[in-house]
């Protein structure tokens, strides 16, 4: 929800002692400097290209620039050889993880043309030019004296499409590290009693990710509902039959309940500025809050597809989990897995309650459940199977206070679904089915995960190293 931009630093490193030896060099090596910002520049990110630092006192200003500017993120380009005393005092002062780009201008230097210079000064000149796998070593090794994590992306300047997605890549988990510092999760409610799993540590999830977490009365869900106007029942229950497959035998009463609470949602999220939310809540027969929050599952999943998910049973880990898959732009669906087809070799997950409408196989139906098994009271639920192809799970995992990130790389497949009313999909690993639900159990993972749409566990693994948090891959 925030309105930051993120910041993206960026320097190059060179010696002072080259640029008078050898003409045209500086100028050279500071261009290929503007063809990273290049790589680096879209929309929603502020680059702060500080060009070349090539001396110990530029280094030492360049880290305060970095501060000032409040940099997330900062990629050091080796241009050519650069003294360490050069690096050190920029990363030690801005305190931002740091991508060392080792990249080349060229695959491979054209010996004969070089050789033909005849030149001996121009020939060293452009030697130079080529040699950014030179200080690397010397970098890496300051580093790790000094305690600096860094990570490192390897190849061509231009032309070599692994370096173009290694650095896609990394700004996009810096992105999205960037919108969980800074996002504001919402629990509303209590959690499922006895649920021990799911109990979370918000301190540690506050520590893990920067993110906020705002207590919410239900109260103050009842109260926005106590005033929703009859146009916006109506505005929104035109929405819900333009986005959802309604079926046939859904009672109008329980449509107009369900729209009422979804408006009445979407202004508690607007006012408290939310940006996800974790929710579980029962009452007592007859009680007004009973009737909330038996109708909130087609507002939360309405919200889910807007950018805002929703994790029931209080499941905040999974909250988190959701965010960072939407976040990337991949859906993040609450799910769990119920059941295994051993003779087809796939695992059977779903849930019920709110689904990420977006990533859906089809249009998602609206159903009626004449009870919420597990759950007090009736009303409408979503059904729907997350689209055919490849997926990624992720759990939020907590052991003794510690957080780490699970995540798996599978398929959603065709074939028979329970039409429960529920999320249900068919999913294939590449483990197989028995093995997969061994080694994720061995984590130690909450019940509950997100799912979402492609393959993007380089993603997760690379949002972790800038978190420091453990990445577990299942496969």
């Amino acid at each position: 929800m925030s309105e930051r931009l993120l910041k993206v630093g960026l320097f190059g490193i060179g010696l002072e002692a080259y640029w008078p030896q050898f003409e045209g060099l500086h100028a050279r090596l500071s261009g290929y400097v503007d063809t990273v910002e290049k790589k680096l520049a879209r929309p929603g990110v502020d680059v702060v290209n500080l060009g070349l630092v090539d001396t110990p006192e530029k280094a030492l200003e360049a880290g305060h620039q970095f501060r000032q500017a409040d940099v997330d993120i900062i990629f050091l380009y080796i241009t050519t050889y650069a003294l360490s005393s050069t690096v050190l005092p920029v990363v030690r002062r801005a305190k931002v993880p740091v991508i060392i780009l080792n990249l080349q201008p060229v695959a491979a230097i054209d010996y004969a043309s070089f050789n033909a210079l005849g030149d001996r000064t121009a020939m060293t000149g452009d030697w130079l030019a080529h040699c950014s796998a030179c200080p690397v070593p010397e970098i890496a090794n300051v580093f790790n004296r000094s305690g600096i994590r860094f990570h490192q992306v390897t190849g061509v300047l231009q032309g070599d499409d692994g370096v173009d997605d290694e650095i896609n890549d990394w700004m996009e988990a810096a992105r999205v590290a960037h919108i969980m510092e800074h996002n504001r999760l919402g629990v509303m409610g209590r959690y499922y009693n006895g649920m021990l799993d799911i109990y979370s540590d918000l301190t540690a999830q506050a520590s893990a990710f920067g993110t906020h977490i705002e207590v919410i009365e239900i109260d103050e869900l009842a109260r926005l509902r106590q005033d929703v106007s009859e146009n916006e029942i109506s505005a929104c229950l035109a929405e819900i039959n333009k986005d959802f497959d309604v079926q046939a035998d859904c009672d109008p009463k329980e449509l107009l309940r369900a729209a009422k609470t979804a408006v009445a949602l979407r202004k508690l999220v607007e006012k408290k500025s939310i940006g996800s939310l974790a929710y579980y809540y029962e009452s007592v027969p007859g009680h007004e809050y009973e009737d909330i929050i038996t109708s909130v599952i087609v507002g939360c999943s309405m919200l889910t597809a807007q950018g805002v998910p929703v994790a029931g049973e209080y499941e905040i880990k999974n909250a988190q989990a959701m965010k960072i898959m939407d976040s990337f732009g991949v859906g993040g669906s609450f799910t769990e897995y119920y059941a295994m087809d051993f003779a087809q070799d796939v695992i059977l997950m779903g849930h019920d309650g709110p689904g990420h409408t977006k990533i859906a196989q089809g249009r998602t139906k609206v159903r009626p459940l004449q009870v919420y098994h597990g759950k007090v009271g009736s009303g409408v639920s979503v059904e729907m199977s997350v689209q055919h192809g490849p997926v990624t799970l992720l759990s939020v995992v907590e052991v003794a206070g510690k957080v780490k990130l699970l995540c798996a790389e599978g398929h959603s497949v065709e074939g028979p679904i329970l039409e429960i009313g529920n999320t249900n999909s068919r999913y294939k690993f590449s483990l197989g089915a028995r093995r997969f639900v061994e080694e994720w159990n061995n984590e130690g993972p909450a019940h509950h995960c997100a799912v979402g749409i492609g393959h993007i566990a380089a993603k997760i693994e690379k949002l972790g190293k800038l978190l420091s948090l453990e990445v577990i891959k299942i496969c």
